[in-house]
């Protein structure tokens, strides 16, 4: 039976002062100065419109993203967020993240962003290597980076995760070693270390870079995890490394299947109406034009989630931690009985990619290197 996850909500600003080609978030160069009012009063305007989807629920986590959440002023966000606790109630811990680019332009605001509530900032450095950085269209350079995690280590925030990519173009195992080495010196709380992937729809996608071959990536990704782990992080996500007590409570929502609402361009909701027995998506208008236009309505589109929808997206989310998967955690979250997804994942049970309790599955270390695999069988 359906029961009322977390709520966490994210926030969408889409004005990048670039595209890069590696991209395929919503999000737009910048061309004007940006409609700072306008923008959170039509946020303010979208979250009053979902408020019913809350059904009493505290926030647990807010996050804004984008684009390039911090080309804001902190009066903006502080306005937002302001809004935000006049409408919604906020969980006594409130994780609030704001997504930032470390150029000194905006390193210069953090310390306003925290007095405003932001109490958590993600760092978009992705490496520490000029010339990887301005293969990846960065707009920083490697000193602004070090530079700008050093002030978010120094204003005690709550928390900060430093981005980080491997897998770059024509980068060596040295190399990405070099740009853990790097940021491991920082002393995040927390590290969110990615392979570079080519997305449909980016510059990348029409014009492909050379990567490294598929065993180099394996080196890099055997060292760099055992890197991480001797430094002290755990690794709680395929791409998500913490030290203790400083899991990423909007994102462990995200995997846990549990609810958020979305506002901003482009932004998804996904919310569990317990009283119906059904889950529901919607989406946002996704231009920003047509976001700020009053007289269109906010909501692009709106669908229920069907069965088997909702098995492979609960999996698709959960597989991803590292860590088992309750039974019981299945049927409150989708509604379904356990038996259901039994069924679904009988080809991985059978080749040792998953394992099944009475209470619980559980990723093989073996599973965790064919994830994909496992989701094609789902399918």
């Amino acid at each position: 039976m359906l029961t009322l996850p977390p709520l966490s909500l994210y926030v969408h600003i889409p004005w990048c002062i670039q595209k890069c080609p590696y991209c395929d978030f919503n999000s737009h160069a910048q061309k004007a100065a940006l409609p700072e009012q306008e923008y959170v009063a039509r946020l303010l305007d979208d979250l009053r419109a979902d408020l019913s989807w809350a059904q009493g629920r505290p926030l647990e986590s807010i996050f804004i993203g984008g684009g390039t959440p911090s080309l804001f002023s902190a009066a903006a966000i502080g306005e937002l967020l302001d809004g935000i606790k006049a409408l919604c109630n906020l969980h006594p811990n409130c994780e609030i993240t704001l997504e930032a680019n470390p150029g000194t332009f905006e390193a210069a605001r953090f310390s306003d962003y925290q007095r405003v509530g932001v109490n958590r900032i993600s760092l978009g450095v992705q490496s520490f290597n000029a010339a990887h950085l301005e293969r990846l269209g960065r707009i920083h350079n490697p000193d602004q980076a070090g530079q700008a995690a050093k002030h978010l280590q120094e204003l005690g925030l709550v928390s900060f995760n430093l981005d980080l990519m491997h897998g770059l173009p024509e980068q060596s195992l040295s190399q990405a070693m070099a740009d853990l080495d790097q940021a491991i010196a920082l002393q995040p709380p927390h590290i969110s270390w990615y392979q570079l992937t080519i997305e449909p729809n980016t510059q990348f996608a029409s014009r492909p870079p050379q990567l490294p071959e598929d065993e180099l990536l394996w080196s890099i990704q055997e060292h760099g995890h055992a890197k991480l782990l001797a430094a002290g992080y755990q690794q709680y996500e395929v791409s998500a490394y913490a030290k203790p007590d400083h899991k990423s409570v909007h994102n462990q929502n995200y995997w846990q299947f549990g609810d958020y609402l979305g506002i901003g361009c482009g932004a998804h909701s996904k919310i569990t109406l317990a009283d119906e027995q059904r889950l529901i998506r919607c989406e946002k208008i996704k231009h920003p034009r047509g976001y700020l236009d009053l007289t269109k309505p906010l909501r692009y589109r709106q669908w229920q989630i069907d069965t088997d929808e909702m098995i492979f997206e609960f999996f698709l989310n959960t597989l991803r931690l590292r860590q088992p998967i309750a039974k019981q955690l299945f049927e409150q979250r989708t509604g379904l009985p356990r038996a259901r997804a039994d069924e679904a994942l009988a080809a991985s049970i059978a080749t040792n990619l998953i394992e099944s309790t009475a209470q619980e599955w559980r990723v093989s270390e073996k599973g965790y290197l064919f994830l994909n695999t496992i989701l094609d069988q789902l399918l």
